[in-house]
């Protein structure tokens, strides 16, 4: 089937490229001549696990052309994905002017019956307005019909997300594009729902809205086991075992951002408050979602009240491990934090290091290796749960830290562990470890001993 995808960012890219895998003739476009020119030098925009040999392999095979002509694009498919960014304006609502342009051109220039598809997160009657835009606006008498095509795939495993997705949801009223779309996406091998528009376009923000009530609700149930004790990992495993709640998204945190959580959580309220409704439960998540993401240095200050001219690593600057993503990520918010308490800040990232240069630039160290990062510094944040840090040298960091303090954001480590290695402790909704911990243990040694 001959594709178009308008927008190659992280859905726009990975799904045109999955498309040209099952043996589409895909077409991306992009107004960014830079981005353009470097996939077609096999240079990629973003970082996503397996996306750059699949890209390298289908732009070989021909499978997979890239443009800035989005007039050549729509000419050259049957199915035009709008995959264009969305991201969050000031009242919360989602911008959708990268949509509108697309639907002009595609209105101009449109010659035969075309098949429009929002993948974008877009509000609900967005569908709507794309119709009638183009209907009023196309230049030639042809037809057309507009569905809704959500995606669901993550950062740092979009690839497998794309190729291997839990549904495919699928809304339009009409047979036709139904139909063709049945086909498109059979190699998929996973369920196909069909909604109606409206609903296709709700379900999106609808999902990622109840996994971010999940994350900010153990988040509350981790800071309700510090201050009232207990251990917020038996208590996920607990609830989690329930069949009706599971186990997936109960990992206590720093808490979430990304692309997707901080806009889709916030563009929601909007809606509802655009047809009245006061949506109270998603408001809270957003609430303590910014809360949780400043609590790894107000913890900090409880061992060290005076930052000032004091030397902080920060380890993890990407949202979430295997992506570049910075956006809404919580190491924006502890850096800030740090900086205004006057602390120097040395960080490590193994992928985001260009992306956090972009965010902070000259305000922080950015250091090549972890050893590096920690050295001669008062304290470790660690922030991102990627691989690496979640096996260091423990004995190494604690004999590099001038002092030995270790905050943990995302429960990397056991607390046994921890108090064994002589560190001061402190993680998320688990009992710390303290100075006087670390006495006590030592003096029960030295007599055992």
């Amino acid at each position: 089937m001959n594709l178009s995808v308008v927008g190659t960012g992280y859905v726009g890219l990975v799904s045109g490229a999955c498309f040209a895998e099952l043996g589409n003739q895909v077409t991306c476009v992009d107004i960014d001549e830079e981005k353009i020119e470097g996939l077609r030098n096999g240079v990629m925009p973003i970082y996503e696990p397996d996306l750059e040999e699949i890209v390298e392999r289908n732009y070989e095979s021909g499978n997979l052309e890239f443009t800035t002509s989005l007039a050549e694009g729509v000419n050259n498919s049957d199915v035009i994905f709008i995959a264009v960014g969305t991201p969050s304006q000031e009242d919360g609502g989602a911008d959708l002017s990268a949509v509108k342009a697309v639907a002009k051109v595609i209105a101009e220039t449109m010659d035969e019956y075309k098949i429009i598809v929002d993948k974008s997160t877009v509000p609900v009657g967005t569908g709507d307005w794309v119709e009638e835009f183009i209907a009023d606006n196309k230049v030639s008498d042809c037809d057309f019909d507009v569905v809704s095509c959500p995606e669901f795939l993550r950062e740092g495993s979009a690839v497998s997300d794309t190729m291997h997705p839990d549904r495919v949801v699928i809304g339009t009223n009409d047979s036709k594009p139904a139909k063709i779309l049945d086909e498109l996406h059979q190699d998929f091998e996973a369920p196909i729902l069909h909604t109606d528009r409206y609903s296709a376009e709700i379900i999106k923000y609808a999902a990622n809205a109840f996994l971010a009530t999940k994350i900010s609700f153990i988040n509350e149930i981790a800071n309700i086991c510090e201050a009232a004790g207990g251990n917020v990992e038996e208590v996920a495993a607990g609830i989690g075992s329930d069949h009706r709640i599971s186990d997936k998204f109960l990992r206590a945190g720093v808490g979430f951002g990304g692309a997707c959580f901080p806009k889709d959580t916030k563009a929601i309220v909007k809606t509802a408050a655009e047809h009245g409704y006061d949506f109270k439960v998603v408001n809270s998540v957003v609430e303590v979602n910014e809360q949780q993401k400043e609590t790894m240095v107000n913890k900090l200050k409880t061992l060290l009240p005076n930052l000032t001219g004091k030397t902080i690593s920060v380890l993890g600057l990407a949202f979430k491990p295997n992506t570049d993503d910075m956006r809404e990520a919580p190491s924006r918010t502890v850096i800030k934090q740090l900086l205004e308490a006057g602390a120097e800040v040395k960080a490590h990232d193994p992928i985001a290091m260009d992306e956090a240069k972009e965010v902070f630039g000259d305000k922080i160290e950015y250091c090549e290796t972890t050893e590096e990062t920690i050295t001669d510094t008062e304290a470790v944040l660690l922030v991102t749960e990627w691989d690496k840090f979640q096996d260091l040298d423990l004995e190494e960091v604690k004999d590099l830290l001038n002092k030995p303090i270790f905050i943990d954001g995302r429960n990397c480590y056991e607390l046994e562990e921890m108090e064994e290695a002589g560190f001061i402790y402190h993680s998320v909704g688990r009992p710390t470890i303290s100075a006087d911990d670390l006495a006590a243990t030592r003096e029960v040694a030295a007599v055992t001993g």
